[in-house]
């Protein structure tokens, strides 16, 4: 399934008439006013990447990030130096979605194939991906779309969400990769992925009544929409959020049995848990929150807010978390106010807020690399704003159709340390406030340039 449908198109009208108004575009200030009336001035130094990256993967030696890509552009792998800030391999895919990640040596990338059901495994040196060997998990006349992954230490398990097809599916990759499906809903496992309705089918008359059924394929209201995995090799758990149940599964790593379910906020995307296996957190994206488990209870120790007042309406879209080194530092990409939130979780249950840093537009992926120094964040839009007056022409090839114009970007932020960074954590709490509209009450502080719809 192609995920290009997703990318907003944000229309531009002529501004031709606001003559005197604050244009949309780069500002005296060096900020970016974006045609919403939010600005963007990002933290760190900023990597041009591809259409819409959508999650970052950090090798574990800290030297490179591999970033996946699946926007309305060519979906790829590009890889990045960390500390030139330069791409040093890029590799194009078919189509993939949010699943990637690297082995625990290092000598592999693995990486979601979307709706041609495969797994892409490439071997990885000295920042280049090579020997792409795709692993078909299952029949493409199926609707699985791999997601989120969850790989052991020893690479002899993959985990794999499928959020089309309400099952996880663990392949075990040595001594010869064997495939089993773990059924999340009431179907069984054989039953869980959906079939492709035929394109012919669906355009005929007698397809009429299922033209509401999304990708062409049919929903029910039983779905679970897994999304991601998170993996405690200890327990042998395997922690899975589930998009359209507003909760977190907990399976049986071997079995694939059920063990529990955890309620969260709506629509729990990314997870990450301790070392130690005792706290899951789960960032929820259609609310202002991430949920923090006991794993050993299953019950909630808090719910965070990453939002910019107290009151604040859902908005914010809470999407991606990664955790520093020592633990004591939750960093939380808020996808819909171009920010990252800080938190102090040193203390379980007094969690505390430490402010924001300024991201590019609409973050996607937040990590920190191994040594704690550097904060990774993936922009799915990029650092600005461009308008499209040569289109785009019906009929006619075009440069400029709106979805074209926004390549993401990786922003690399040197972390403060010490006596600097309480200052520096307020200086970029202080920008992030200064580029938004909204008030404390819900309300916006800047009116729209005259005739603008």
């Amino acid at each position: 399934m192609s995920l290009r449908c997703f990318l907003p198109l944000i229309l531009f009208t002529s501004l031709a008439s606001f003559a005197g108004e604050q244009l949309p575009g780069h500002q005296s200030d060096n900020s970016v006013l974006l045609p919403n009336q939010w600005s963007i001035h990002p933290a760190g130094r900023q990597v041009t990447l591809g259409s819409l990256p959508v999650n970052i993967a950090v090798h574990p030696r800290g030297k490179y990030a591999a970033v996946l890509h699946s926007g309305y552009g060519p979906h790829e792998v590009i890889v990045v130096d960390l500390s030139a800030g330069k791409i040093t391999s890029r590799v194009p895919i078919h189509e993939t979605f949010y699943g990637v990640t690297f082995s625990h040596n290092g000598r592999e990338l693995w990486c979601s194939g979307g709706g041609d059901e495969v797994i892409h495994r490439f071997a990885f040196h000295d920042g280049q991906l090579t020997n792409d060997v795709p692993v078909q998990i299952h029949d493409k006349n199926l609707r699985g779309v791999p997601s989120g992954f969850a790989l052991d230490n020893a690479s002899r398990h993959l985990f794999v969400a499928n959020v089309w097809g309400d099952c996880v599916t663990r392949l075990q990759l040595q001594p010869s990769i064997t495939i089993k499906d773990m059924a999340l809903g009431p179907r069984p496992s054989s039953q869980s992925l959906a079939p492709l309705i035929p394109p012919s089918e669906f355009d005929s008359a007698e397809g009429a009544e299922r033209r509401g059924e999304i990708g062409f394929y049919s929903t029910s209201p039983d779905d679970t929409f897994p999304y991601a995995c998170c993996l405690d090799e200890k327990r042998q758990r395997l922690y899975v959020s589930l998009w359209a149940k507003a909760s977190v599964r907990v399976l049986d790593a071997v079995s694939g049995e059920t063990i529990a379910t955890w309620p969260t906020d709506e629509h729990p995307c990314e997870m990450t848990l301790t070392r130690s296996g005792q706290r899951l957190y789960v960032a929820n994206a259609n609310r202002n929150t991430i949920s923090v488990f006991d794993t050993r209870t299953g019950l909630a120790l808090e719910t965070i807010s990453s939002a910019f007042f107290p009151d604040s309406p859902p908005g914010s879209t809470p999407n991606s978390l990664a955790l520093s080194p020592d633990e004591k530092t939750l960093y939380v990409a808020n996808a819909g106010v171009n920010t990252i939130a800080v938190f102090d979780v040193s203390i379980p249950r007094k969690s505390r807020a430490l402010g924001f840093i300024p991201a590019g537009w609409f973050p996607t992926s937040v990590r920190v690399t191994p040594d704690g120094k550097k904060l990774l964040v993936a922009n799915g839009k990029g650092n600005a704003t461009h308008a499209n007056p040569r289109g785009p022409a019906p009929g006619k090839k075009t440069s400029e159709y709106i979805a074209d114009l926004y390549p993401g970007t990786l922003s690399i932020i040197d972390l403060p340390r010490g006596k600097n960074a309480e200052a520096q954590m307020a200086a970029w709490t202080a920008e992030v406030y200064h580029c938004t509209p909204l008030k404390k009450d819900a309300s916006v502080s800047l009116l729209p340039p005259t005739g603008n719809p």
